[in-house]
């Protein structure tokens, strides 16, 4: 009966990254620092990280070349961009602040006063322009459906919607976007 032995995998002697870190270190930082747009935390972490891959790989020790350097930035410049692409996959982080000032979606309040709010702002324009953006925002009819409901043209109706919403824009400065005072209205 054969036993099979595990043998761990090679690694590079620790003196040799000592001297590998003391050598090509500082201009490795620098050059990481570049790649992460002076981030210092960051390109410290990218150069712990190619050390360690100098370590797991003691082949690259034994490569062709007379200086491990290239190699070294290789390594490092790929990790930034990998680090780089992880970054953006993910969604931004907020801080507790933002959650602070956010209103509440279950509190009602908010909802009834952006209704109050925008309903007073839509009551402010004028009646062409009322009766536009009812049809379209309101009662959820096309461009061509308001149009034939007014007896206007289509080019009508989307003008009128335009200035109507310009006009909501500035008489309602507190909230984002229009469009978010709208849906807050329908509910």
């Amino acid at each position: 009966m054969a036993t099979a032995t595990v043998t761990a995998p090679a690694t590079t002697d620790e003196r040799a990254i000592a001297d590998l870190q003391r050598e090509h270190g500082p201009a490795l930082l620098s050059f990481l620092q570049g790649l992460t747009y002076g981030d210092q935390q960051r390109a410290e972490d990218l150069l712990q990280e190619t050390l360690v891959r100098a370590w797991q790989h003691p082949e690259a020790f034994d490569g062709p070349y007379e200086s491990m350097r290239p190699w070294l930035f290789t390594v490092g410049r790929r990790l930034a961009i990998d680090a780089r692409r992880s970054r953006l996959a993910r969604p931004t982080e907020i801080g507790d602040g933002v959650l602070a000032t956010t209103p509440d979606p279950a509190d009602i309040t908010e909802t009834a006063v952006a209704a109050l709010d925008v309903r007073a702002a839509v009551q402010a324009l004028s009646p062409e322009h009322q009766a536009v953006l009812i049809r379209i925002y309101f009662q959820g009819l096309s461009v061509n459906e308001a149009a034939e409901a007014l007896g206007i043209p289509p080019g009508t109706v989307k003008s009128r919607s335009y200035y109507a919403l310009r006009a909501l824009s500035r008489s309602l400065p507190g909230y984002a976007r229009v469009r978010t005072a709208r849906s807050r209205c329908r509910g």
